[in-house]
């Protein structure tokens, strides 16, 4: 069974996989593939968490598709997300786990992932994550000099089949759109003449 991501787009989340997201800007990398992803998002939250999505501040029409899961313990969390990835038909499961996954924990919800053709998004604390996760990414807002610019850092520093990359991104939370941020005096296509 091969499952394939789209080589062009750098941010794409392999199928049928799990993948990892810390740093500080894990919560908008989440938003982002929430946003773009097709389908129902399963959101698994711990009870006790404090914070949970603002549905008037996320991206147009995925209030209407985001479905919130707080469970009590990490068992029933684990337990949740396992059940939402063997489900076909999600466009994404993002769950915050407490505690690092197991390597038994993270295979089992990989299986889960293949078995329903879901991608699932861990949000895990800085170095806590599974040898079993697809990818692992890094994810920090950046400071911007323009007032208008919601810029983020997102590192790929984990991937079980491709390459690693570092990118600036603008993203547009609101209206989903998003824009790689050329490096001082670097340029992402041919100068345009006069």
């Amino acid at each position: 069974m091969r499952f394939e991501t789209d080589p062009l787009d750098p941010f794409s989340l392999m199928k049928a996989r799990v993948h990892e997201a810390e740093g500080l800007g894990r919560y908008g990398f989440a938003v982002f593939q929430a946003a773009r992803s097709v389908g129902a998002v399963i959101w698994v939250i711990p009870n006790h968490a404090p914070h949970l999505p603002m549905l008037r501040g996320l991206p147009v029409k995925l209030a209407e598709r985001l479905h919130i899961l707080r469970p009590k313990s990490e068992q029933d969390l684990l337990w949740s997300v396992e059940e939402a990835l063997r489900t076909k038909g999600l466009g994404l499961v993002i769950a915050e786990p407490e505690k690092p996954l197991s390597l038994l924990a993270g295979r089992r919800l990989q299986l889960a992932a293949e078995t329903g053709r879901t991608t699932g998004l861990m949000l895990i604390r800085q170095d806590q994550g599974s040898n079993a996760a697809q990818t692992r990414w890094h994810c920090m807002p950046v400071a911007a000099q323009q007032r208008d610019l919601t810029l983020h850092q997102w590192i790929l520093k984990k991937n079980k089949k491709g390459t690693f990359g570092n990118w600036t991104v603008d993203w547009n939370g609101k209206t989903g759109s998003l824009h790689l941020v050329s490096a001082a005096g670097q340029r992402y296509g041919p100068a345009e003449t006069p």
